[in-house]
């Protein structure tokens, strides 16, 4: 396929899946979605590799591939929606549920649609399904394989029932799930006018035209690294259950063209439940290789075909039921992300322009809910600095790429009320470029709630790069009482609960 037709094609792909994540944002029914855009969209080929994506969420997309998969083998039919939320079937924690639906041209299917949200609530021990203190999957809400939710286009409304009868906000949930389906509806029907343009036959050689061309550029980027292994230590900073720290060890070998990442040696699976799954795991790394690459490389499966992944079952970064997962996919999968990519950092030399300082490296998780609402925030913090400036303030970094929700939102919608939002200045590190600073954000809770807060960074701060100085750690708070990384509390009407977020590393010996 020539440059230019490739160009269009795979542009048009992309921008399919950008107005499925449009109709979906605009559609949806919690302010999880429509205000903080939690939530992804993307394509896939029959043979459930990922072909286009939007510029969304990434520990979403790295992951989906798995869900596709085990949806592809049991043979979904044109005007079929399936839903899954299983973290150990390719979900990534049983909030964030996917749809995906066939796609066909005259009957036969050729791909697949697929978007996942997170969900404010899908049931489980606490609102918000992301209890702190969660020590087996069961206790973190529904859990749903990959099932048929629209058979031959009519919706089998028992199932949908089912699914809403165990959350707490069961009005929500129907109208997120059918937003989702409409957007993976938009989908088939963009598809086959695109088919209509270009013909039938190009648009399914442009699939395996865009995934090849990934692959050569991304190929190209790996081999112009130096040779070598470079092996990095990290933390968790406690499970929920038990606060001491969790060793997290990888070691990334680049060998010509291809890049391997094996964290033998990580500490087995724990209690609490920052466990991973591997599919969450996989994406991390792919998050860490496509950091490196130019912007204009498009991201699909073929892009990630030079890494290879390696992981020990029952550890925990491949975590096996029915270890609790539900800080996993949040937390677990920022710290793989910045231990990989401060692996890659001694690839490239501390002193390139292509990897910034870490940032945040965290979530910032904040879950508070009654018995009939549920809200649901991560909160941004500090990007690290670079050889080409500042990093930036107040921002979500690594694998998560959503927005705040905003203040009148929040206040019409819970009984909740802000008390302080603002960044907390000079939280990021020093340096010839310092590092983002963090935020301070304070809520009152209004009437009796259920507080999860799953953080971490609160002890071992972000680091500086090329003699650059740490950002601040975060803290957490209620009523001024510390609370540590990972925890769970009721809370008292009148309530004040207070998260400082940590602050980037800084680039470069301070001035």
């Amino acid at each position: 396929m020539d440059a230019v037709t490739l160009s269009v094609v795979s542009s048009a792909l992309g921008g399919i899946a950008e107005e499925m994540g449009t109709l979906l944002v605009r559609s949806a029914y919690s302010s999880n979605i429509k205000e903080r855009r939690d939530c992804s969209a993307a394509i896939f080929d029959v043979d459930a590799r990922m072909i286009a994506q939007a510029a969304h969420v990434p520990v979403h997309l790295g992951a989906m591939y798995e869900s596709v998969r085990v949806v592809a083998e049991r043979g979904p039919l044109p005007g079929d929606v399936w839903v899954l939320n299983d973290p150990f079937s390719g979900g990534n924690h049983l909030p964030d549920v996917t749809l995906i639906s066939p796609l066909a041209f005259d009957g036969e299917v050729v791909g697949y649609a697929a978007t996942r949200a997170h969900h404010s609530d899908m049931g489980g021990m606490r609102p918000g399904s992301m209890p702190a203190d969660s020590t087996e999957i069961f206790a973190e809400g529904l859990i749903i394989p990959p099932v048929r939710l629209v058979r031959a286009g009519r919706w089998e409304e028992d199932l949908l029932d089912l699914i809403c009868a165990n959350s707490r906000t069961p009005d929500l949930r129907r109208g997120d799930l059918r937003a989702q389906a409409a957007a993976n509806g938009l989908a088939a029907t963009r598809l086959v006018e695109l088919a209509r343009r270009h013909g039938t036959g190009l648009v399914l050689e442009s699939f395996a035209e865009v995934l090849r061309y990934g692959e050569r550029r991304s190929r190209a980027v790996i081999a112009r690294l130096p040779d070598g292994v470079h092996r990095v230590e990290s933390e968790l900073e406690g499970d929920g259950v038990d606060d001491r720290d969790i060793a997290l060890r990888v070691a990334v070998t680049i060998e010509g063209d291809g890049i391997t990442v094996d964290f033998t040696g990580t500490s087995p699976a724990v209690r609490g439940n920052v466990n991973c799954p591997r599919a969450v795991t996989r994406s991390a790394c792919c998050f860490a290789l496509r950091v490196l690459l130019p912007d204009d490389v498009p991201t699909g499966d073929g892009t990630y075909a030079p890494l290879t992944v390696v992981t020990e079952a029952g550890s925990l970064v491949d975590a096996q039921r029915p270890s609790a997962v539900v800080a996993g996919n949040v937390e677990t999968s920022q710290r793989i992300a910045d231990t990989v990519l401060a692996a890659l950092r001694l690839a490239v030399g501390a002193g390139s322009d292509v990897l910034a300082a870490p940032g945040q490296g965290t979530m910032n998780n904040l879950v508070i809910g009654g018995a009939t609402w549920t809200y649901y925030e991560t909160l941004g913090g500090g990007q690290g600095a670079s050889a080409r400036g500042r990093g930036p303030s107040g921002v979500h970094v690594g694998m998560t790429n959503t927005l705040n929700t905003p203040i009148e939102a929040l206040e019409l919608e819970y009984p909740m009320r802000v008390e302080r939002y603002e960044l907390a200045d000079g939280t990021g590190g020093p340096g010839r470029h310092p590092g983002g600073d963090g935020l301070v954000r304070s809520v009152r809770v209004l009437e009796p709630a259920t507080l999860s807060v799953l953080t971490d960074r609160r002890r071992h701060a972000p680091g500086g790069v090329a003699g650059g100085g740490p950002g601040a750690v975060g803290h957490n708070d209620v009523d001024g009482v510390p609370l540590p990384p990972k925890a769970s509390r009721q809370l008292p009407a009148g309530s004040v609960v207070t998260l400082r977020t940590p602050g980037g590393g800084g680039w470069g010996p301070p001035p």
